[in-house]
This record gives C-alpha cells, sequence and structure tokens, in this order.
C-alpha cells in the first residue's frame, strides 16, 4: 500500500474510501466470526466452506472474517448482511443450506437462525434479540462488522479520523479539554477520570514520554480486551497516538499476555499496516507529529496487570509493583513521566475526538458517562460480550440479556471486579452497574468480568 504523506492526501482518500464502504453495505455480505472462541469452534472452516459454496453457485458475494459477534455461547456465529440475519451454532454442513435456500433461494433458513432462550424465540434480525438488541456499542462498534486485518475496513467506518482531526489543528489542551467534557474515566477498574491522568502526565516536565496500553488481561473469565485487540485493533493504535500527541511522547508500547497469540498476531499485523500506511512512524501523515509502537508480551503473571508491575516488567525486571508515589505520570517506565491506560479505554479515545464529547456523554449516569463493555460468563444461558450504558441494573444484564439461569435455577450471586471484587447477591440485583454504587456494597466494576 502507498503511505500517505499529507492531510490533505489522507482526507481525500479516506473520504473516497468511506463512500466505498457506505456503498458495500447494500451488497450481500457473510460475516463470520473470526474471534478466538468460535475460532476454538470451528469458524476457520466454516470460512473456507461458505467461499467454495458461493463460487460453487456463482454468486458474487463476500465472505469476511471479522472478530467477536457477542453471543460466544451460540458460536460460531454467521451474519448475512444487509438484511442483518445472524445464525448461531454453524457448522460446516450447514454452510450448503445457507447458501442454496438464502442466498440463493432468499429465504433465511429458519432453524439454524440465533435464537434468544428466554423466551424461546428466532431472530431474524438483531434488533429483535434481548441479548443484542438492547447494546450500545461504542468500544465494540467494528467488532463483528470488518476484517481487522485490513486498515481500510477500519478506515471505511471512519477509524483514524479523530488522529487526523488532532493532527489537523487541535492543541494538547483541547484534546485534555474534550475528553473532560466526555467524562470518560478509566476502564481498568478504577474509575480515574482519563483526562485527569493525561493533564498530570502531560504536565509533568521531561522531554521522553510514553504511552502505555495495559492488555494484561488477568481475571478469571475477562476476554474484554482480548476481543478489541482480535476485532478491532486499529482502534487501540489510534487511540494511543492521540494519546502521544496529547501528553508529547513519540513512543508506545502495548504490555499483552503470551496467552493471547491470535489477538498478538492482528495487534502486530495492524502496527504494520498503519506504519506502512504513514499513520505511525516519523511525520505522521506529512506533520511533526512522530509516535512509533511496540508489542511487549507478558508471561501471565497477575500481578503484571498492576501499572508498576508491568512497567517493571517492560524494563526487564521482576513484575513487582513499586512504592507510590512517585506515580508513573511522574516517573514510570526507565523513569520519565508515562502515561498508562487500558485496551478499553483507548478503544474510546478515537471515537470521543470524532464525534465530540457531548455525543459521548449522553449516554450512562450523572457519575459515570458512557458504556461498559463485560465478559458475562457463568450460569447464564447465553454467555459472552456484551457492552452496555453505564448505569444498567445487574439484574437488567443478568435476565434481560443474558437470558437468566441456566435450567430455570434460582439466581444466587454475581462475582465481579475479579480477584479483588465481590459477590453481589439476590436482593441487590437493581444495583447501578457504576462504579459508586458498586463500591457501595463492597464490590468494584473492576474490568468487566462478570
Amino acid at each position: 500500500m502507498a503511505t500517505v504523506r499529507s492531510l490533505q492526501s489522507f482526507a481525500k482518500k479516506s473520504e473516497t474510501i468511506i463512500k466505498r464502504s457506505e456503498e458495500a453495505k447494500r451488497e450481500t455480505t457473510v460475516l463470520v466470526c473470526t474471534g478466538g472462541g468460535c475460532i476454538a469452534s470451528g469458524s476457520l472452516e466454516i470460512v473456507e466452506a461458505f467461499k467454495s459454496a458461493i463460487q460453487a453457485a456463482g454468486l458474487p458475494h463476500k465472505v469476511v472474517g471479522t472478530g467477536c459477534m457477542g453471543p460466544c455461547s451460540k458460536g460460531p456465529v454467521v451474519r448475512i448482511v444487509p438484511e442483518n440475519c445472524i445464525y448461531q451454532n454453524l457448522s460446516v454442513q450447514d454452510v450448503e443450506r445457507v447458501v442454496s435456500e438464502h442466498l440463493v433461494g432468499g429465504a433465511p433458513v429458519q432453524d439454524l437462525l440465533l435464537t434468544d432462550d428466554h423466551p424461546e424465540k428466532i431472530i431474524h434480525e438483531e434488533k429483535e434479540s434481548a441479548f443484542l438488541g438492547p447494546q450500545r456499542k461504542v468500544v465494540l462498534r467494528n467488532c463483528g462488522l470488518i476484517d481487522p486485518l485490513d486498515i481500510e475496513a477500519y478506515i471505511g467506518r471512519r477509524g483514524y479520523q479523530g488522529l487526523a482531526k488532532v493532527l489537523a489543528g487541535m492543541t494538547s489542551g483541547q484534546i485534555i479539554e474534550e475528553l473532560k467534557e466526555s467524562g470518560l474515566k478509566g476502564r481498568g477498574g478504577a474509575g480515574f477520570p482519563t483526562w485527569l491522568k493525561w493533564h498530570f502526565t502531560a504536565d509533568s516536565p521531561g522531554t521522553e514520554k510514553y504511552v502505555l496500553c495495559n492488555a494484561d488481561e488477568g481475571d478469571p473469565g475477562a476476554f474484554m480486551d482480548r476481543s478489541v485487540l482480535e476485532g478491532d485493533p486499529h482502534s487501540i493504535i489510534e487511540g494511543m497516538a492521540i494519546a502521544a500527541f496529547a501528553i508529547g511522547a513519540t513512543q508506545g508500547y502495548v504490555y499483552v499476555r503470551a496467552e493471547y497469540p491470535l489477538a498478538v498476531a492482528r495487534l502486530k499485523h495492524a502496527i504494520d499496516q498503519a506504519r506502512d500506511y504513514g499513520l505511525l512512524g516519523e511525520q505522521v501523515l506529512g506533520t511533526n507529529f512522530t509516535f512509533d509502537l511496540d508489542i511487549r508480551m507478558g508471561s501471565g503473571a497477575f500481578v503484571c496487570g498492576e501499572e508498576t508491575a508491568l512497567i517493571n516488567s517492560i524494563e526487564g525486571k521482576r513484575g513487582e509493583p513499586r512504592p507510590r508515589p512517585p506515580f508513573p505520570a511522574q516517573k514510570g517506565l526507565w523513569d520519565c513521566p508515562t502515561l498508562l491506560n487500558n485496551v478499553e479505554t483507548y478503544a474510546n479515545v478515537g471515537a470521543i475526538i470524532d464525534f465530540g464529547a457531548s455525543w459521548y456523554n449522553t449516554t450512562g449516569t450523572d457519575q459515570s458517562k458512557g458504556t461498559k463493555v463485560f465478559a458475562l460468563a457463568g450460569a447464564v444461558r447465553t454467555t459472552g460480550l456484551v457492552e452496555i450504558p453505564i448505569g444498567t441494573p445487574l439484574g437488567d444484564l443478568v435476565f434481560s440479556i443474558g437470558g437468566g439461569i441456566k435450567q430455570g435455577r434460582a439466581f444466587k450471586a454475581a462475582q465481579i471486579g475479579g480477584p479483588s471484587g465481590g459477590c453481589i447477591p439476590r436482593e441487590h440485583l437493581g444495583v447501578p452497574l457504576d462504579y459508586e454504587p458498586l463500591k457501595e456494597l463492597g464490590a468494584i466494576m473492576g474490568s468487566g468480568g462478570l
């Protein structure tokens, strides 16, 4: 691919790509989830089966491998667009029926369509689904819809428009003020205001600064960060590049556990693409801004999810927490001012800068704006990846979205926040999923494992 060497060239090229992407929405396309969970259930074989069957039928339709679509317990999941029919638990043997009856004959295969287990109901399109319908996707806006290996698929959905807007004339102060107005809090668990962390790091004296992404997802049952890295890696690159511009950094690192080989491979591919495109490296898009990214893999130590232990690990030291203060914003990686956020936090940034704080802060509560991604696991009827407005009651997530407890059994408790979190019993099912109300019950939001 040709390197884009100016903001003007990027504006022109992205306009063409976005227009082409909008036109393509009218074309029949088979989207197959190729996230880690669905791959384990055979989705790569389903991709090849669809390609072969479509070619044999003489159809012009594309088959695209995507990131996670959400209902992981229903995998492998396949979506046919533009009508948005979703098929569940597909096997290679089912593919011929979908091609002949649906793509050729025009009639969806009823017995293979996604169902809500509670109540038992066939779903003909996403908005009808009790699991998918109530979701408000910002972090997961592209997951399940684009090929994560194709940078232009990301650009076609307004990817890198936030970074281009920053480079076209925003100041560090304006970026941080936009984040302040948005109300975005860190999604790693503590809920610290994102703008304040960026402000502290930007104001710290130092000629060398670093931007780090904590993708060391150690909570049992948590797979939010992995799914974003597998399904939309460019959103992390864009968020980190904007952060680097805001604080004055030229180098960033994504710290990810080695147990995520697919996420690492796709992120590495995305970084290489962004570099080739002119969106990373020296003089990004022909401006004076220079920023590059590298990946550092951890060995899976749970403690390395703590920010200072993570920094020690990147430096090649034992992953042990450091005494604080000084905080990383003052003295972090190699004793330089360092900004560290998690995957979900960075995934919000590009959209906030592109669409504006007022677009973002209409969702959520008075205290906490935006959405939160949860990895819903355990004895519920439908498990998977869920993104809902902050403040949604716990009971709505477990019963309305998750379908309630398997086999009609009684709800006992929900464990939230990982090993540092707590258990919420039946009498508190009405608690809003928000930082402060959960803290009052002795639990924490955590990174989103539930």
